[in-house]
């Protein structure tokens, strides 16, 4: 039985990887899940210099699902290097890199830093606000999304992922932006815009007003996208999106999802993605599937 998917060329024991800003950078959950049983590890976004993230508080649940406005948190790049890396590269599992930036050069000049690292891929974050735009982010704008692909395109060593942003009126002009800039692979979706008012207190769930909404409450929104994505665009996808079961991940992967990412599961059980690896493995072993790429898009 082949569990074994691969992306531009790197090929992964098994499709299931962790959602970017739910896994840390993999130490976090690492007494409790055995990282070489995952496809890969990516990490929360890493900046060129530390993030102090925004004011709390920062997380609220909500209806199947919460909402969250961390603000890219993270200790930077030279941090990141000496110390996450060392501990990702003691298992058998890819390290996917996520990066944040708040204009083309801080993605430029972290993707520069990671060029000699042993990662195997990056992803590329693009609902970053673009400081130099008026904060539309980045993955908002086609031109923009073409234009930062590029960019990064030029400096990287290793296979690009663009992670998409659902907030648009048609993701698909979106994909094939970043398909034209040279995107090797596309992840698919980051959060929904999302607000949650707190009727006691009468204030915002969360500082920033706004947040993402993640969750299942996002899934039928994200296996719609994913499949939008895949009929749209010549290279591979990863879906995400409210996957919190080894079903979930088989219908994004029936949906044209070469792999998957799994986010807010993590929160409300720490064990999710082993469980959903074995999920899968029961499911080609109940319908006799050899091949898990035969699941890939068949319900096209």
């Amino acid at each position: 039985m082949n569990t074994k998917v691969t992306l531009a060329g790197i090929t992964l024991n098994n499709p299931v990887m962790t959602a970017s800003g739910t896994f840390g950078s993999g130490a976090e959950y690492g007494e409790m899940v055995d990282l070489n049983k995952l496809g890969a590890v990516v990490t929360k976004g890493v900046a060129n210099v530390p993030w102090p993230g925004n004011p709390t508080p920062r997380i609220a649940e909500t209806y199947g699902g919460m909402i969250n406005a961390i603000g890219l948190q993270n200790p930077g790049i030279d941090v990141f290097v000496e110390r996450d890396i060392p501990f990702l590269k003691k298992y058998d599992t890819k390290i996917i890199v996520n990066v944040c930036g708040k204009t083309t050069e801080d993605y430029v000049e972290v993707v520069e830093r990671l060029a000699d690292q042993p990662v195997d891929m990056l992803e590329i974050n693009i609902s970053c606000p673009n400081v130099k735009e008026g904060g539309i982010a980045f993955g908002q704008d086609p031109k923009a999304v073409e234009a930062i692909t590029r960019e990064v395109k030029k400096y990287a060593k290793q296979p690009v992922i663009m992670k998409l942003s659902p907030n648009v009126t048609d993701i698909t002009v979106m994909a094939k932006a970043a398909e034209a800039g040279g995107a090797d692979v596309l992840s698919l979706i980051n959060t929904l815009t999302g607000m949650k008012i707190d009727i006691n207190k009468r204030c915002f769930a969360v500082a920033n007003k706004t947040g993402g909404l993640s969750g299942p409450a996002i899934k039928p929104v994200a296996v719609r996208m994913v499949y939008q994505v895949s009929h749209a665009v010549s290279v591979p996808v990863i879906g995400m999106g409210g996957i919190m079961n080894a079903e979930d991940a088989i219908e994004f992967m029936m949906a044209g999802a070469t792999a998957v990412s799994v986010g807010t599961a993590n929160f409300h059980n720490p064990y999710a993605t082993e469980e959903i690896v074995a999920g899968i493995e029961a499911y080609m072993s109940k319908y006799k599937v050899e091949d898990i790429n035969e699941l890939i898009g068949c319900v096209d």
